[in-house]
């Protein structure tokens, strides 16, 4: 076991199976030293949890649990190109879409989800530049999605 997968069992988290593709695209692409993840859904065993717009039908709260998910999702995509979660020097960027309703603003403490989890697991691997949208639905009614951008170790 990895040191970055011991310290998701010291958190009492197992990094779940690569959520397979909805359509046509990987969900994670290599080139050079850098990982690129496609958007991943908070899938838990094939399944979202929860549907719906945050604001409406899903508290930010719930939000925010999904967003960790999300995050731990796409370092399962991160893993099924390098082999190695160890091999991560650094999140370079986390971009978070969030399914809003129209009068919620609150997308980056929705976004906080993933980027909390990725500091508690990496530590200062884990800080990065982040954008937070909110945007009108999701792929099957998903609240939020997170994509990221990881630097590999040479």
């Amino acid at each position: 076991m990895s040191g970055v997968e011991a310290r998701l069992a010291d958190l009492g988290l197992t990094l779940p199976e690569v959520v397979p593709p909805l359509a046509a695209y990987q969900p994670a692409v290599r080139s050079g030293e850098y990982v690129y993840t496609a958007g991943q859904l908070p899938m838990v065993d094939g399944q979202l949890p929860v549907t719906g717009k945050v604001g409406a039908e899903v508290t930010a709260e719930e939000a925010k649990d999904l967003a960790r998910t999300c995050a731990l999702n796409a370092l399962a995509a991160v893993k099924s190109v390098t082999g190695d979660l160890d091999r991560i020097a650094r999140v370079v960027k986390v971009t978070g879409f969030v399914a809003s309703a129209a009068d919620f603003t609150g997308q980056p403490g929705v976004l906080n989800g993933a980027s909390e989890l990725l500091g508690e697991v990496l530590g200062d691997k884990g800080v990065h530049a982040r954008s937070a949208v909110g945007v009108a639905v999701l792929p099957l009614d998903a609240p939020v999605e997170v994509e990221i951008l990881v630097e590999l170790l040479p």
